[in-house]
C-alpha cells in the first residue's frame, strides 16, 4: 500500500491557510460572467503554452495564441502538441463542474490519450508503457532517473489512485493533490506525456475536491517560470528501487502550494482590471440581446432590430462581439442565420 512520507511544516501550513483565505475572498466577490469567461480563456492559453513549454515545446505564447485561434489544417508536431493540450484542458473543464468525479485509471489514460494524439503510435497513446524508460537531463546529456519496471507500473498507479480516493475526507485537498502530482512523476507510467497528463489530472483533482477556481488560473505558468526548480522538487534522481524508501514529499508540497498562491494572487489582481476592460464590458443592448435568447431560445437580426435602434452595421458588430466572447453561437446561413 502506498504510504507517502511528508511533514506538515510551518511553511506548508501557512501556505494552505493563505490559499484558503484567498479562495474565500475571491468567492465572496461577484464579477460579471463575461469577465470570468475572459479570464478563463486567457488561463487556458497560458496553461497550454506553459505546460508544453516545460516539456521543451519551442513555441512562444504569442504563437500559441494564434494557433488556438486559427487551428491550422496542416501542422507541425509542436503545434499538434499545443492543440492537444488545449483540447484536453477544455475537456477537463467539463469535469470541474462535477464534484462527484473520482480519480480513476480510465480518467488518467483518457487524458494521456488526448495530449499525445497524433504524436505517438496508437499502442502508446492512452496506454501504460510496456517498455523500460529512462529520464534524461538534456542539458547534461545523461540519465538522471530510472523509473519503476514495467511490471510494477500498473500496481503502483492503482495504489496511488486508491490512496487518493480513500483519503479525500481525511487529508487536506492541497496535500492530496500535491502527493498525487509527485507520485505520478515518480511512477512515470507512460512512454511520453507524463508531465502534461499529470498536470491536467492534478487540476481535475483539485476541482473535484472543491477548488473549482482552477480554470481561472495556471499553476503550470509558475512551474514554467523556473523549470529547473520544478524538476528538482517534483522529480527524483537515481534508481527508483534504491530511492523508494527514502522519498519525502515535504519540499515538493511546500513548492506546490507556493505555486498555487502565486497564481491566485495574480488572479486576485487582474480580475478588477478585466472588469473595467472595454473588450469584456457588456452594454445594455448586449444584455437585451442575451435576455431575448434566454427567453425565446434564439435570436435573428430581424428580432434584434426590433429591440434596438442600432444600424445594421453596428448590430453586426454586436453579434460579432458576443461570438468572440463565446457567449453565443451562429447557426444557419445567409437570410436563415440565427444565434443561440
Amino acid at each position: 500500500m502506498f504510504t507517502p512520507k511528508y511533514t506538515i511544516t510551518d511553511g506548508l501550513l501557512a501556505n494552505i491557510k493563505r490559499i484558503n483565505m484567498i479562495i474565500s475572498e475571491l468567492n465572496s466577490r461577484r464579477f460579471p460572467h463575461i469577465v470570468l469567461l475572459e479570464l478563463e480563456r486567457t488561463a487556458q492559453a497560458v496553461s497550454t503554452y506553459a505546460s508544453t513549454s516545460i516539456e521543451g515545446n519551442p513555441l512562444p505564447l504569442t504563437e500559441v495564441k494564434k494557433i488556438l485561434k486559427s487551428k491550422p489544417a496542416h501542422i507541425r508536431a509542436s503545434e499538434q502538441e499545443v492543440l492537444n493540450y488545449n483540447e484536453a484542458l477544455k475537456k477537463m473543464n467539463e469535469h470541474s463542474t462535477n464534484d462527484s468525479v473520482k480519480l480513476s485509471l480510465n480518467l488518467i489514460l483518457s487524458i494521456q490519450k488526448q495530449v499525445t494524439g497524433k504524436l505517438l503510435p496508437s499502442y502508446e497513446s492512452g496506454r501504460l508503457r510496456q517498455k523500460p524508460l529512462v529520464v534524461n537531463d538534456p542539458r547534461r546529456g545523461r540519465v538522471v532517473y530510472l523509473p519503476p519496471d514495467v511490471k510494477d507500473v500498473q500496481p503502483l498507479l492503482q495504489n496511488l489512485i486508491t490512496f487518493v480516493n480513500s483519503n479525500r475526507e481525511r487529508i487536506d485537498t492541497l496535500i492530496l493533490a500535491g502527493i498525487f502530482h509527485k507520485q505520478m512523476v515518480i511512477i512515470h507510467p507512460f512512454m511520453d506525456g507524463n508531465g502534461r497528463t499529470t498536470r491536467l489530472a492534478t487540476k481535475v483533482l483539485l476541482a473535484a475536491m472543491g477548488l473549482n477556481t482552477f480554470n481561472l488560473f495556471s499553476f503550470e505558468n509558475y512551474y514554467n517560470k523556473n523549470v529547473t526548480r520544478y524538476f528538482q522538487t517534483v522529480g527524483e534522481y537515481g534508481n527508483y528501487y534504491e530511492l523508494v524508501d527514502h522519498i519525502d514529499f515535504t519540499s515538493w508540497l511546500e513548492y506546490f502550494t507556493e505555486g498555487i498562491i502565486d497564481e491566485l494572487l495574480r488572479v486576485q489582481k487582474v480580475l478588477p482590471q478585466l472588469a473595467l476592460s472595454p473588450q469584456t464590458k457588456l452594454q445594455p443592448y448586449h444584455i437585451k440581446l442575451l435576455d431575448f435568447i434566454r427567453e425565446k431560445g434564439f435570436i435573428t437580426d430581424r428580432d434584434y432590430a426590433k429591440l434596438t435602434n442600432r444600424a445594421k452595421a453596428t448590430r453586426t458588430l454586436d453579434f460579432q462581439k458576443l461570438l468572440d466572447l463565446q457567449l453565443i453561437e451562429r447557426r444557419g446561413k445567409g437570410k436563415a442565420t440565427y444565434y443561440v
